[in-house]
């Protein structure tokens, strides 16, 4: 199969037609904004400058960022604040299904900034979430995005896959060679094995990773880390277009065509991947619930063949 090339010679302060989206508008966007102040809560959709806030925010969609909104990390492509942290709230909990509740959701995907001053990296927070949210809307299915807990790793998704969410995501976000750069205070086959982990401690939990495309890295080093994922037996992978956040973070080396985009997912799905999304805009938590309910659907299609 021939792949389709990024396009090395794109404007980087332009960006092409297919990575364009409509400003944030909207009566229903504003009540979610709403909610998140009144709950003094954070999101991934604000701090991240995620470019599809108009139109998750406009379906009452929106990714909670618990743990505060200071990261103690400072990663190349990543638009959240780094310094020090404040205390944990101790009412962030019960404020994230409540949120849960009065936005009526049925999949939720909650994240987190790095919390290195930590004992436990901010596990026990995540728990307490997930605890919350099943106590207060217990029909309302649980995505975690965690860090990859630096020197923490075994004992804090222990905690957290005993309190059984969902799904179970953590990005690798580029390929090894790039780590240095792009994620220095992370290390690739960290992160691998936490993922590893998840599926070993639980393996009815779904496990999901995404790479940022256009960061410079090659086409068969995209394929290694696919290779990477399916032996710790992720289950879903996302793949989605960087975005330089200011012009103080990386620049993005190429933009990636929606067409490469379709056949890297082809390649995916080929690898055994239960659910491939790979698109311009897709995002970690980007139609996360409809995605959910097509894992699910797999899963069960996989078992009834045997």
């Amino acid at each position: 199969m021939n792949e389709p090339l990024p396009l090395k010679n794109v404007e980087r302060r332009r960006k092409p037609d297919w990575i364009r989206v409509k400003a944030p508008v909207g009566e229903t966007f504003n009540e979610t904004r709403r909610l998140m102040r009144e709950l003094n809560l954070n999101t991934v959709c604000e701090e991240a400058a995620c470019p599809n806030i108009g139109e998750c925010w406009s379906k009452k969609h929106a990714t909670v960022m618990i743990l505060g909104d200071v990261c103690t990390r400072a990663c190349a492509f990543c638009n959240v604040k780094t310094g020090m942290p404040r205390a944990v709230d101790a009412m962030e909990p019960q404020h994230t299904a409540d949120a849960a509740a009065k936005l009526g959701l049925e999949h939720i995907v909650v994240t987190s900034v790095d919390r290195d001053d930590l004992p436990d990296g901010g596990a026990s927070q995540f728990v307490k979430v997930i605890e919350a949210l099943r106590k207060t809307t217990p029909k309302t299915t649980i995505e975690i995005l965690t860090p990859d807990f630096r020197n923490k790793a075994e004992a804090a998704v222990e905690a957290i896959v005993s309190a059984r969410p969902d799904v179970y995501n953590h990005n690798l976000e580029t390929v090894p060679r790039l780590y240095p750069t792009i994620r220095p205070g992370a290390r690739y086959y960290a992160s691998l094995r936490l993922l590893e982990s998840v599926k070993r401690l639980d393996p009815s939990i779904f496990t999901k990773s995404g790479v940022m495309m256009g960061l410079g890295e090659e086409r068969m080093e995209v394929h290694q880390v696919m290779d990477d994922m399916r032996s710790a037996d992720v289950d879903f992978l996302t793949m989605g277009q960087y975005l330089q956040p200011t012009p103080k973070h990386a620049k993005v080396a190429d933009f990636v065509t929606p067409q490469a985009f379709d056949a890297y997912a082809a390649i995916a799905r080929a690898k055994g991947f239960l659910l491939v999304a790979s698109s311009p805009l897709t995002r970690s938590s980007y139609h996360a619930g409809d995605d959910f309910e097509k894992m699910r659907a797999a899963r069960e299609a996989q078992l009834a063949k045997g």
